[in-house]
């Protein structure tokens, strides 16, 4: 608004900046002291859904509006949490329940591997990115 002093609009980017310093004075000691449990860390990801999304793309990949691949995921979703199951596990025959569309090359799109793989983009969390980000990282204190 016109009425309002200007300095009011820096207070949320000030107090943006306080909370990354205060997080980094916690999270700096907390990396460099930590024990990183590899096969912990894939066996917890592979119970959930975080592949979700990535479902929903190869449908969209094989022509499927995202609206509907969305709704589509959901209902699987859905039936897995209810059954037991996890998306990596869910049997083809079940899938073909829920569209026709799905073929055996899902299993390969929905890994967990192939999920981390496809970020790409700068700043995501693919191998490479985050390759690149901290060799960006090493040469500015170079």
């Amino acid at each position: 608004a016109y009425n309002k002093d200007m300095q009011e609009d820096k207070e949320g980017v000030f107090d943006a900046c306080d909370t990354v310093k205060m997080c980094l004075k916690v999270f700096t000691p907390m990396i460099a002291t930590m024990t990183v449990l590899t096969d912990n860390m894939k066996k917890a990801a592979g119970e959930g859904f975080i592949n979700a999304t990535d479902l929903a793309d190869y449908l969209v990949k094989k022509g499927m509006p995202f609206r509907t691949a969305y709704k589509h995921v959901g209902e699987i979703v859905g039936f897995c949490i209810k059954n037991g199951y996890v998306l990596e596990n869910l049997p083809l025959e079940k899938y073909k329940e829920f569209d026709k569309t799905f073929d055996g090359d899902l299993y390969n799109e929905i890994s967990l591997e192939t999920c981390v793989n496809k970020r790409i983009s700068a700043g995501s969390t693919g191998p490479q990115s985050v390759k690149t980000q901290i060799d960006y990282i090493n040469n500015i204190k170079e």
